[in-house]
């Protein structure tokens, strides 16, 4: 038999451990976020897009661009609704911390064939007099592909 109080001595040692890793967690979190001015990404500010020095090419292109006077980075780069957008926000701002952490991201960046879709869902609902005008049946086959004419419209 074990002695009286081993049992409550071995789950508050247990408690105290997982206490002090997830403080650690959250502590390392909030500086992270702190340290790449993580506050600049709720916003919809473009400047917050230039927080990586891969996407100056970008915003210098999109402040040249006739976009700028009607779009954000977020018009065309994030869904619709407050929910989606945030969620949508989140999960690529993980990916985007997890890529420059471990060094992992291509020196040029691709869009991806999700944020492709999302780009042209896009450009196809805020030109939608002109795209229905090009469109012999009005068919989603006979949509055009915005960006493969106009891929660098936004970024020049």
């Amino acid at each position: 038999m074990s002695e009286p109080g081993w049992s409550a001595r071995r789950t508050s040692t247990w408690l105290w451990a997982v206490t002090l890793a997830l403080g650690l967690l959250i502590g390392i979190g909030l500086y992270t976020f702190v340290y790449a001015r993580g506050g600049s990404y709720l916003t919809d500010n473009p400047a917050a897009c230039i927080n990586c020095h891969v996407m100056r090419d970008q915003y210098a292109g999109w402040l040249k661009g006739s976009h700028r006077s009607v779009a954000v980075c977020n018009d065309c780069h994030t869904p619709d609704g407050v929910i989606a957008k945030y969620t949508a926000k989140a999960k690529y701002g993980f990916l985007h911390a997890y890529a420059f952490t471990t060094g992992r991201f291509p020196d040029e960046i691709q869009i991806t064939p999700h944020m492709h879709a999302l780009t042209e869902r896009t450009c196809l609902k805020c030109h939608a007099p002109i795209v229905e005008a090009m469109t012999v049946s009005g068919a989603a086959h006979d949509t055009p592909a915005c960006l493969r004419c106009h891929g660098d419209v936004g970024h020049h």
